[in-house]
């Protein structure tokens, strides 16, 4: 049975229940956005002649098309809407806009990540502008479809900017660390509950938070230069904005690889085991026997991660596939301050400092070793805070009332 999302509000302003597919890269995600995206980019006038050739850049979707009309979209000419605008403001709010850039014609709007010297990497200021952005279109009876897509030639977006919270981390400012995955998630939350229908152009990069800002929401393209991946587990963190929630609803063991796509039947029979420890041995055995190179290239991007990242994760996906997004956005949120806390370990730091910064790749994880990462030790990576942390503030009873 497919899952459904049940975003029904007060006065129906939540999205209605309908098939939700959170298959990273659903071929009916890239037609219904080529329809979007070819009603977006190439409307003409009524008397204007259609260019030879124009229907071969994209397969225009009829039903997104008449479902965007009934939303009141009417594609016509008119002037675009520019980030920047034309009176001064203050540095921060002036840098903040040049960030997140937003475009318009008629009744759709496009966010723009506009970071590509750092990929698109997601600031608090990022995070901050793109809600309020979204739920501004989203009150807007005249916009039809909003869309997302990341500025350059490379990358849509890398995910969080880690080096950035790095630095904070290293200055004391925790608060601010906290700032942005608090925006963040709360964007991520309001992407799966979004009421207009959304289209994000996933061109290049997309990396961590980068899938948690685009997959929520209704439609999906990637291009044959997608590059997908959640390596966070490399840099002594955990795969986080919603993460859990869709990996954990892919077929099979699939989200626990996160890497090329092979035969589930061949995931599956790896990493359907309890533990890191015995997914490891199997590979292991079966590298041994058959000399398999994906198998070898695997085993050494797991021995290469941080210990505790490898065991908090997959616990972490397990735990998703029974829980909401808001529930998943919530843990991970715990998660995240727990790995930036360094109560428990200084793995994010060292990992950011190793491969990001100081780039020596060799980082010294703390547990070094799988078998030193205890049972309690993870588990305190999900337990609620208490009374002086509050957990994750995320709109529910606004945007699902009745959930």
């Amino acid at each position: 049975m497919a899952d459904t999302h049940n975003h029904t509000g007060a006065g129906g302003l939540r999205r209605r229940n309908m098939p939700y597919n959170p298959y990273l890269m659903a071929a009916a995600g890239l037609a219904a956005i080529g329809g979007a995206w070819y009603l977006y980019n190439n409307r003409r006038k009524p008397d204007q002649a259609a260019r030879p050739g124009h229907h071969n850049k994209l397969k225009l979707l009829l039903p997104l098309g008449r479902s965007l009309q009934r939303n009141g979209s009417v594609y016509r000419q008119s002037r675009c809407f520019s980030a920047l605008p034309s009176y001064t403001q203050p540095d921060y709010l002036q840098h903040e806009e040049a960030s997140v850039l937003v475009q318009g014609r008629a009744n759709s709007r496009m966010a723009i990540l506009n970071r590509p010297s750092a990929l698109n990497a997601i600031t608090a200021s990022m995070a901050a502008r793109l809600n309020r952005l979204y739920e501004s279109w989203e009150e807007n009876s005249t916009i039809g479809f909003v869309m997302m897509k990341g500025g350059g030639e490379r990358p849509f977006c890398s995910g969080t900017d880690v080096v950035a919270l790095y630095r904070l981390l290293n200055e004391g400012k925790t608060e601010e660390c906290k700032a942005l995955f608090q925006s963040l998630y709360k964007f991520v939350y309001v992407m799966g509950t979004y009421l207009k229908p959304h289209v994000a152009i996933m061109d290049g990069i997309v990396m961590g938070g980068g899938a948690g800002i685009s997959l929520p929401g209704m439609f999906r393209v990637v291009s044959d230069r997608t590059v997908f991946s959640t390596p966070e587990v490399q840099i002594g963190f955990h795969p986080d904005a919603g993460a859990s929630y869709y990996l954990s609803r892919l077929p099979g063991y699939l989200g626990i690889v996160a890497t090329q796509i092979l035969r589930i039947e061949t995931i599956d029979s790896f990493f359907c085991y309890d533990t890191v420890e015995e997914i490891v041995e199997s590979l292991e055995n079966q590298a041994s026997e058959s000399g398999n190179m994906w198998l070898k290239t695997v085993l050494n991007k797991i021995k290469e991660a941080s210990p505790l990242s490898l065991k908090v994760t997959l616990q972490s996906v397990r735990e998703g596939r029974f829980q909401t997004l808001d529930q998943c956005l919530t843990r991970e949120y715990r998660t995240s301050l727990r790995f930036i806390s360094k109560h428990i370990s200084n793995d994010f730091t060292e990992g950011v400092r190793a491969r990001l910064v100081d780039k020596d790749f060799a980082p010294k994880w703390g547990p070094p070793k799988l078998e030193d990462v205890t049972d309690d030790m993870v588990d305190s990576f999900f337990s609620p805070f208490g009374e002086h942390e509050p957990e994750l503030n995320l709109p529910v009873a606004v945007r699902e009332p009745d959930v």
